[in-house]
């Protein structure tokens, strides 16, 4: 028998490319091939790197990644090097002229191409199967693709088109497959979540899959993220309520809260509704943790409109909060019809300001934990601590809860009361 091939795929972006990669990494039968998901510097007989080309430094990652692979196969420890996702789909053009080194250049949804590629064999398309990288008790589902909303600084719909949402019963059986490889937590991720369906039979159906994935055994979270603001589905909020597998947890983007800036943003909302829908979350779910991100440095965004944003966050109280500074992004709205004219210095300290309000906020919420009792379900271990997470903690983005044990399971919940409360981090014991 041959020696297996090794392939190694590097993943740059957000979780939805980890996806991509997981479900190209299925067609490629272990008995053959060797797969590697690190960065490792040994022998590769195919490099795959699924970049991102979502915003400036994103790109800029990306085609250093694709250069050290060069380098590497200029040194002798790389054969073939394919380069595919959101960048390769956009710039496929430009990145052919001037990386003439790599082999082959495909889009986000080129799994035909590559395969065929790499195997030379026939290709034939498998429905729910992934080889999941992720810790095995939690997995991304990714509901849909692209996106039908046209904010003015968005370049997802030029790279992923416009809202292809995926079958109920294809995602039901993508689900049960992790749920049969020890998945426990679910995290539903799109451009758009709350646009579900539309394209489907034209209104929303988040809810309705919510519930279907709800009723898989083995699945004990449910976990929602990038949920969209303007007309947000109220049929959710009593789901999440009253579904003890849904985690109390939303990550719904907000991005600003000024009436001119959200109107230059095209985001279909105002301001006074933010804080309406905001009200509304917090009434019908009231132990819900709300995630969101903001962006700072807009076009035209004044000194009081920042002053603004920043009483938004210091009024609202966002349990978790990410914050961006405007990136003009070729094709968008934006770019064209508007002047970035804010320098990047200017930016970088609003977005300071803001981070610091927001760690204020979140010792406050965290120091309100202590002498609590808490379900966590445990990731793996750092150094003397075990590490995990309650329900209103989302992988890699948001606090984790530190606990001191002779051995816990990974994977497994435990009961934690926590006794120790820093910025973003909390410690507990075992109760």
């Amino acid at each position: 028998m041959p020696a297996k091939k090794t392939i190694r795929f590097i993943t740059l972006g957000c979780s939805k490319n980890l996806v991509d990669t997981e479900k190209l990494a299925a067609y490629f039968n272990p008995s053959f091939y060797h797969l590697e998901f690190t960065d490792s510097k040994n022998y590769a007989d195919f490099i795959l790197i699924n970049t991102c080309g979502f915003i400036h430094d994103a790109k800029e990652e990306s085609i250093n990644t694709i250069l050290e692979a060069i380098e590497l196969r200029k040194a002798g420890y790389a054969g073939k090097i394919i380069v595919w996702g959101c960048l390769s789909q956009r710039y496929r053009n430009d990145l052919q002229k001037e990386l003439s080194e790599v082999d082959l250049f495909e889009g986000t949804e080129a799994f035909q191409q590559i395969v065929s590629y790499i195997s030379k064999s026939e290709y034939k398309t498998l429905v729910g199967e992934r080889i999941v990288t992720t810790p095995g008790h939690y997995a991304y589902l990714k509901i849909s693709e692209g996106c039908n909303r046209l904010c003015s600084f968005c370049a997802i719909p030029l790279i992923r088109g416009k809202l292809h949402s995926l079958p109920l019963n294809e995602l039901m059986i993508e689900a049960r497959m992790l749920a049969g490889k020890g998945v426990k937590e679910l995290i539903l991720i799109a451009q758009d979540l709350t646009s579900y369906g539309l394209d489907l039979n034209g209104k929303s159906q988040i809810t309705k899959l919510v519930q279907s994935l709800s009723t898989i055994k083995g699945i004990d979270w449910i976990r929602l993220h990038y949920a969209y603001p303007y007309k947000f589905p109220e049929d959710l909020l009593i789901e999440m309520r009253d579904n003890s597998k849904v985690c109390k947890y939303l990550d719904i983007p907000f991005q600003h809260i000024s009436n001119h800036i959200l109107k230059s943003m095209r985001r279909g909302i105002t301001g006074e509704q933010t804080y309406s829908l905001i009200e509304k979350i917090r009434k019908f779910v009231p132990e819900i943790t709300i995630r969101t991100t903001i962006m700072t440095g807009f076009p035209g965004e004044t000194e009081e409109e920042f002053q603004e944003l920043c009483d938004f966050v210091e009024k609202v109280k966002f349990n978790r909060l990410g914050v961006f500074t405007y990136s003009e992004e070729e094709g968008t709205f934006a770019a064209r019809e508007l002047q970035d004219d804010l320098p990047q210095k200017v930016k970088q300290e609003r977005l300071n300001i803001l981070m610091e309000i927001q760690r204020n906020i979140s010792l406050e919420y965290n120091q309100a934990m202590i002498g609590k009792e808490f379900r966590v379900m445990i990731d793996g271990k750092s150094g003397k601590y075990y590490v995990g997470r309650t329900e209103s903690d989302s992988p890699e983005v948001d606090n984790q809860v530190y606990v001191k044990a002779r051995y816990l399971m990974p994977g497994e919940f435990y009961q934690v009361k926590i006794d120790e409360a820093q910025d973003y981090d909390i410690f507990g014991k075992l109760v």
